[in-house]
């Protein structure tokens, strides 16, 4: 889509910004509405990002479309069901994910054809089409990423619901080390491969789900 040039990483910055922000926002107003004050005593009920942001996680999702940003802090002890809330309020995030790169390709898409049947450039339509492409794929990086079983994941609470907790919380002990785990695959490409696919066939989705509601329109 983009060259990796200081174009790309101009752009990415404040895509991944708004990603990260968007995906812990959620975790905190989630966990916030089943009982647990933490995250508002903490400051994370907010769209300013530098509450949010790691500094490694975001470096990372910048320059390789994976990455963390600093986890909202909970107290399972203000839920009612420990192990459901927490899985609740973990997927919040790749859902948040998931409904910013849906209205990226929804809006991407809108310009594109609106700018065309006006007399836009067709070059500079088809540019910002391409960063709301890039502001979904963002998204959905983000979203897949984070759905990995591996402790601080998002995906290794979820996975919670569907063992005992005995088998749950020795995963949960090994988090120190999974973090290592998943800078090495991070940085070494490996994530790409791994969840490329899973990206592009949930990009797919809402592409063609964006085609349905559009088309009648055009």
């Amino acid at each position: 889509m983009f060259n990796f040039s200081l174009t790309q990483i101009l752009i990415s910055v404040p895509i991944t910004l708004i990603a990260l922000t968007g995906h812990e926002l959620a975790h905190a107003w989630v966990s916030t509405k089943l009982g647990d004050p933490t995250p508002r005593y903490q400051g994370r009920l907010t769209l300013n990002p530098l509450a949010h942001l790691d500094p490694i996680g975001t470096i990372l999702m910048i320059f390789t479309g994976f990455g963390w940003a600093k986890p909202v802090s909970i107290n399972p002890q203000y839920y009612k069901n420990k192990k459901t809330a927490m899985a609740i309020t973990a997927i919040a995030g790749p859902i948040a994910n998931f409904i910013m790169a849906f209205l990226g390709v929804l809006i991407g898409t809108i310009l594109l054809i609106v700018g065309n049947a006006v007399g836009f450039s067709i070059n500079a339509m088809y540019f910002i089409k391409d960063i709301f492409y890039l502001f979904a794929f963002r998204n959905l990086c983000l979203m897949v990423f984070n759905l990995i079983p591996i402790p601080p994941l998002d995906g290794s609470k979820v996975l919670g619901i569907f063992i005992p907790n005995r088998i749950y919380y020795t995963i949960l002990q090994y988090e120190q080390y999974a973090i290592i785990l998943i800078m090495v695959l991070s940085i070494s490409g490996v994530l790409n491969t791994v969840i490329g696919g899973g990206v592009n066939a949930v990009f797919n989705l809402i592409s063609n789900a964006v085609s349905a509601i559009v088309s009648p329109i055009v």
